[in-house]
């Protein structure tokens, strides 16, 4: 169900951007191919370039197995596991207890931890995080949502260029000028909350293949309960553009929750997560 949601959100945010494109460039043709255009382009630099870009925003530095032979061990024995190749290993020195994985595919992964982290969980509880983080790489998560970010970024650009710019003829009659208005100030505000839509999904997926790959949904629910309360608790110097890559929000300190936030939050509430893999350990699907 969750890949289902995901499909979906995504078809209809290429749909939107075509449309948007059509609408503002003047013919379905060129609107198209501009749109089109724009998509595959924004795709390709996410899909090479989000690892590195990844880390580098959120200050990580390569550690050697000898500084953290328990992370090493744990991520080892999980990518055996798991079938996966070994990925690279970071840390960000951050008292905020977080993990985050990226990298294209399983060859080119890359899992980082805080400090914080390290210091609060149980050696089991590290393991459900960095299950969790696999099955990120596993589900190609990281993949999806940049493409579900670069997305969205191509309609606010093509918003923009038609407000600098000007759009085509159809914005001179009174409908083209009302479709002109609503993709210059709708779409971009939509796209945004579905690629938001679309990062609560794949945690909620991270967070039943995690439990699946240790067998243990309430440690996962137990690690998630302390992250919660620390991330809410001790802010972290975060690009936002790299939120949605963590186990939790990394800028929850700063903005909150509840009402609307949980719309325009990058992540579930860890309430109803843990409710979901509570619900998991009994059977109960």
């Amino acid at each position: 169900m969750n890949n289902l949601k995901t499909v979906g959100l995504l078809a209809f945010m290429t749909t939107l951007l075509w449309l948007v494109g059509a609408t503002l460039f003047g013919g379905g043709g060129n609107g198209f191919v501009i749109g089109l255009v724009i998509a595959v382009g924004f795709n390709l630099v996410a899909y090479f370039f989000s690892d590195k870009l990844a880390l580098a925003a959120s200050r990580a530095r390569p550690i050697t197995e000898e500084e953290q032979p328990q992370v090493y061990a744990i991520v080892r024995r999980l990518a055996e596991q798991t079938r996966m190749p070994m990925p690279r290993i970071y840390m960000i020195d951050s008292p905020q207890p977080n993990a985050f994985a990226t990298g294209r595919s399983p060859k080119k992964a890359a899992v980082a931890v805080t400090a914080g982290i390290l210091q609060l969980l149980s050696f089991d509880e590290l393991e459900g995080v960095l299950a969790h983080e696999l099955a990120h790489v596993q589900n190609r998560d990281i993949l999806i949502s940049s493409i579900a970010a670069m997305i969205a970024a191509a309609l606010t650009m093509l918003a923009r260029m038609a407000f600098w710019f000007g759009g085509g003829d159809n914005r001179e009659s009174p409908l083209g000028a009302i479709g002109a208005l609503l993709s210059l100030i709708v779409a971009p505000i939509a796209a945004i909350l579905i690629r938001l839509a679309i990062s609560r999904t794949r945690e909620f997926q991270a967070d039943e293949t995690g439990a699946e790959i240790t067998g243990r949904p309430m440690v996962l629910a137990s690690a998630l309960e302390k992250i919660s309360l620390g991330t809410a608790r001790i802010p972290m110097n975060v690009n936002p553009a790299t939120a949605q890559l963590f186990i939790d929000n990394p800028m929850k300190a700063l903005r909150g929750g509840g009402g609307m936030m949980r719309l325009l939050s990058t992540h579930p509430p860890t309430e109803e997560r843990i409710d979901r893999l509570t619900r998991m350990a009994q059977g109960i699907r």
